[in-house]
């Protein structure tokens, strides 16, 4: 089966299981895990931080994020269809108990203009603006690249209002690959990122939040209020390590992919893009062939290729380690064949 459901779908390379298998543990609780802090020292230095924090997935680097930076009551600025607001469950709300500003971007980035007017003034009425949320690349935008541009002149503005910018990050070494700059091109733009290591980076679990030094601290209590408390979690930091020392620069082979698959969709009658992918995503409308998502998706997995549901008529294909260019093409047969 070709597995294009995501990019979480990838397994540990052999050089990750031997890493695993030969880790040198302690109890990250008390500080005494020696592979958990050469990852979280190697992630800081690698995005420009002073500090970071091996945390359980995405989604938990950025609540910790907004617990640390926001008091209950707070806003914050975010856009409408960025992960934070649209896949956590509500976790800002239920968790730091702050509410969602919403804008709506274009490909994922945010007009500063709309973003300065967003932050609220001072008044009794109004909740206090307390954090922006950038997302790079933009998930539900078919991996889509925000520029440095863009995010300079929101950090702009976010540091005139002396408001702090957290990066949901989750593919953002997509992005640096992608457009062939340095990870720190982007993060020199934010007060913290988080990074996925589970993702393209292959690793089986974990992501990484970093910072200042204060930051990471607040981060690091409350993960722990949190229950997430590690103990000898170097057996996934050792995973980590190698993700982030040898699985970046190969990023540009999963781009390659999504392209070739792109090209051979539109020239396939009954299908279209979104949009042309920056990066690993393809997200892929079906309305033409006058088939409902579930049918799609269906007829494609009787071929031996699995995809998801994207919003009423679109699939989303996303290209990972695991998936070859011979996959691609079958995956393409495929497609080819259902329509």
């Amino acid at each position: 089966m070709i597995d294009l459901r995501s990019d979480t779908l990838t397994q540990p390379t052999k050089r990750m299981r031997q890493a695993i298998f030969e880790a040198t543990v302690g109890d990250d609780v008390y500080g005494e895990d020696p592979t958990i802090n050469r990852l979280e020292e190697l992630a800081a230095e690698m995005l420009g931080k002073e500090d970071a924090l091996f945390v359980t997935s995405g989604t938990q680097g950025n609540q910790l994020a907004v617990l640390g930076f926001c008091s209950p009551g707070d806003e914050i600025i975010v856009e409408s269809e960025s992960h934070i607001f649209f896949y956590e469950g509500g976790a800002i709300s239920a968790l730091a108990g702050v509410q969602p500003r919403v804008i709506q971007g274009i490909k994922g980035a945010m007009d500063p203009n709309e973003v300065k007017s967003a932050i609220r003034s001072e008044d009794i009425h109004f909740p206090d603006t307390s954090l922006i949320c950038l997302e790079n690349t933009h998930n539900r935008s078919g991996g889509s690249i925000v520029s440095t541009e863009n995010m300079k002149d929101i950090f702009q503005v976010a540091q005139k209002a002396s408001i702090p910018v957290h990066i949901d990050g989750a593919r953002l070494f997509n992005a640096a690959v992608a457009s062939n700059k340095k990870v720190t091109d982007y993060t020199q733009y934010c007060d913290s990122v988080q990074i996925c290591l589970s993702k393209g980076l292959g690793s089986p679990v974990g992501s990484l939040l970093a910072g200042k030094k204060e930051v990471i601290q607040k981060a690091r209590k409350w993960r722990k209020r949190l229950g997430g408390g590690l103990r000898q979690a170097g057996f996934l930091a050792a995973s980590g390590i190698i993700s982030l020392t040898e699985m970046v620069d190969r990023l540009a082979e999963d781009h390659e992919k999504a392209m070739r698959l792109a090209d051979a969709i539109e020239d396939i009658s009954g299908l279209s893009l979104k949009n042309r992918p920056d990066t690993n995503i393809v997200i892929v409308n079906i309305e033409e062939t006058q088939k409902s998502n579930e049918e799609f998706l269906d007829d494609l997995k009787r071929e031996g290729v699995l995809a998801v549901s994207f919003g009423e008529g679109q699939i989303r294909l996303t290209t990972h380690y695991d998936v070859s260019l011979e996959d691609i093409d079958q995956a393409i047969s495929a497609l080819k064949k259902i329509v």
